[in-house]
């Protein structure tokens, strides 16, 4: 999927730009644009599929978005900006649906680090092979098509191999609660008895989407203002680490039994990462080599990114007999994310002083990095006096 979404990120789309904003900026806002409404209907369409509706779904919302590419490179500019909306349209949806066939498993946790990974790493290929391209003589109107053609037979086998995957198990279902689709109803019971512990988690998730987001969308400015240009296997190579790390942190969850004990770790994990990227931006200033910097800078936005997919929200579901899934719950998460990293980019176009990438990002790493800690700890308090009554039940 993201061989359909990423590779144009390598493109320097270099133009006189339209009022405020350069023409790249307006397609990375474009799509994320697309992206976060595609998350605001997930919440109902992610929560209420049913098992059999996926890999149909999965194979049309990606063959869309490669016609929306093609259409990208046929009509001219600004108006193909249009079309990558609708590229970011039909794949916000994609995440939601291969992690319904991970949940309420007795390895959901690793499952799902090893499908966050996945993503780490295939931002950095994506944009690795769009570079690739361009250097091999694609123009940059036409490489974001291109790429998704280079990715699109795997996909397509991959989709294959994943609609052969068996449900949970009966023993799957007694140790994690078996996953339903939420009507609207549900929905609101659920998010309503445990607000305030959610509210925090979807702050401090905003926080790390955002920041995230920009550390993925803007890789080749921030690299280049650490004084690295014309290597395309980077973007791979900082990823690949990050990837190795966040699984080593995030799936060794599942070693603990205990649904509590493995919902209160894994709020500290979110911490400690944190903590890693908020050490990181204070490094930089005082030595640290840049690839390190990348280095722990993605493993401190995406050890909470992926520990909240992974652990906070799985066990907080198999806590409890209340019906609920994290497709819901991640969706939710997801869209005020990537809302926020909207508002953020229009901000950043129309509001702020121009400035270079690498120092707005790590600005905003500490701010950002600073109220996250705050929500996090809230987090920890709530869940900790919430749920220590199921701590002895298990």
């Amino acid at each position: 999927m993201y061989g359909f979404r990423k590779p144009y990120t390598a493109g320097s789309y270099v133009d006189d730009g339209y009022g405020h904003l350069d023409y790249k900026s307006l397609l990375i806002l474009a799509q994320t644009l697309g992206y976060v409404c595609s998350k605001w209907l997930g919440i109902k369409f992610i929560s209420e599929v049913k098992p059999g509706q996926r890999v149909k779904a999965l194979i049309s919302l990606v063959l869309l978005s490669e016609v929306a590419l093609l259409l990208f490179g046929v009509v001219d500019r600004p108006w193909n900006i249009f079309f990558l909306f609708l590229n970011g349209l039909a794949l916000g949806l994609v995440f939601g649906f291969v992690l319904g066939y991970l949940e309420g498993r007795k390895h959901t946790e690793a499952l799902i680090a090893i499908l966050c990974a996945s993503f780490i790493v295939s931002d950095g290929v994506a944009k690795s092979v769009g570079n690739w391209l361009i250097l091999e003589g694609v123009t940059e109107r036409w490489m974001p098509f291109v790429s998704g053609l280079v990715f699109l037979l795997p996909f397509l086998f991959f989709s294959w191999m994943l609609a052969a995957v068996p449900p949970p198990s009966e023993k799957d279902r007694i140790e994690r609660k078996q996953r339903l689709p939420m009507n609207r109803r549900s929905r609101w019971e659920y998010f309503k008895k445990y607000a305030f512990g959610l509210s925090a988690i979807m702050v401090s998730y905003l926080f790390v989407t955002i920041l995230r987001s920009v550390r993925a969308d803007f890789a080749p400015e921030i690299w280049k203002g650490l004084g690295f240009t014309q290597r395309p296997a980077i973007f791979t190579q900082s990823e690949l680490f990050v990837s190795i790390g966040v699984i080593i942190i995030s799936g060794t969850v599942i070693f603990l039994r205990s649904h509590f004990k493995a919902l209160i770790t894994a709020i500290l994990t979110c911490i400690i990462g944190f903590l890693i990227l908020l050490g990181s931006v204070w490094g930089l200033d005082r030595g640290l080599d840049p690839f390190s910097f990348m280095v722990l800078t993605g493993l401190g936005v995406y050890i909470p990114y992926v520990s909240i997919h992974t652990a906070v929200f799985e066990r907080m579901v198999s806590l409890t007999n209340e019906r609920a899934n994290i497709g819901f719950l991640m969706y939710v998460a997801d869209s005020i994310g990537y809302t926020g990293y909207i508002v953020l980019m229009i901000y950043k176009y129309f509001g702020s002083q121009p400035g270079n990438m690498l120092g707005q990002y790590t600005k905003w790493s500490y701010i950002l990095g600073f109220g996250g800690l705050v929500f996090l700890v809230a987090v920890l308090i709530y869940f900790s006096n919430k749920f220590r009554k199921y701590e002895a039940a298990q």
